[in-house]
């Protein structure tokens, strides 16, 4: 028995060090907003350590779990579109198909996945193959986000000298205008936030009747050099070019009161076209 116990004591320390040594490829983690759609990725970061990569180390032709370690999770807040295809919200493990010239992403249901080998095809939710590109060298595999804008994002991979990525779309103007109809339909709905609607719809040239009538709203509460901005761009959408530029040219003398260089020009540039198109 005290043998036993000796064995156990000296045995304890090993167990609890080895929870707690440094990864060859330690977990990363990367979160995007596209649109109002959180995306988020977990995956292990293996370096090539001098090691040729793709064509050897990650052979071509073959699915790949995407990392090292457990597969790479890919999470997804609400519906999104892959490439231009749908894909439920939900978490997926996320594996590729890598060749020379093109890669196949596939988002799998099963996420309780550790490698490639026990992946099966009916789990698969969605399948998309996109062209490979080349990039400087990069020593750690990398998943990231580009091209962030108006409901859109790029997801890519690097790793030694290949980029690949897939285009990723979240249409947000549905629930933006529930979000606004929800906030404006409080009776203590502040001038930002009808601020904020209006420029919204303007942004994307929808309702712009309620982009005049919220912006019209926000001014006659409190008067800035940027809601006064956005009040004369919905005049102007509206076709109240004269207004419009009045209204502009207030917006610029606040601006210039509050030193804000941006908006000064801004309005330059706005009462210009203005003037010359009428429009």
């Amino acid at each position: 028995m005290k043998q036993l116990l000796f064995v156990s004591l000296l045995a304890a320390p090993l167990f609890a060090t080895a929870q707690d040594l440094p990864q060859p490829s330690p977990a990363g983690k990367v979160e995007q907003i596209v649109g109002l759609t959180k995306v988020t990725v977990e995956y292990s970061r293996p370096s090539a350590k001098g090691r040729k990569i793709f064509g050897d180390l990650v052979p071509y032709g073959k699915v790949w779990r995407t990392g090292a370690n457990r597969c790479t999770m890919f999470e997804t807040s609400g519906p999104i579109k892959v490439e231009g295809q749908d894909l439920p919200a939900g978490i997926y493990s996320l594996f590729t198909i890598p060749s020379e010239d093109t890669w196949v992403f596939i988002f799998n249901k099963d996420t309780a996945l550790w490698g490639e080998e026990d992946r099966k095809d009916e789990m698969d939710a969605l399948r998309v193959k996109v062209s490979r590109g080349k990039t400087e060298a990069v020593e750690t595999f990398t998943i990231g986000f580009d091209a962030v804008k108006d409901d859109h994002a790029r997801m890519e991979l690097s790793w030694e000298n290949m980029l690949v990525g897939v285009d990723l779309y979240a249409d947000a103007t549905e629930p933006a205008l529930a979000n606004i109809k929800k906030a404006l339909a409080d009776p203590k709905a502040t001038f930002g936030a009808y601020h904020g609607s209006a420029r919204f719809c303007l942004d994307r040239n929808i309702q712009l009747q309620d982009a005049l009538t919220w912006a019209g709203k926000s001014v006659s509460m409190e008067r800035k050099y940027w809601n006064t901005h956005t009040y004369a761009r919905a005049l102007a959408a509206n076709g109240k070019t004269k207004e419009a530029i009045a209204a502009a040219e207030e917006s610029m003398k606040l601006a210039q009161e509050a030193k804000a260089e941006a908006y000064v020009k801004m309005n330059k540039e706005k009462i210009e076209e203005w003037m010359k198109t009428g429009k």
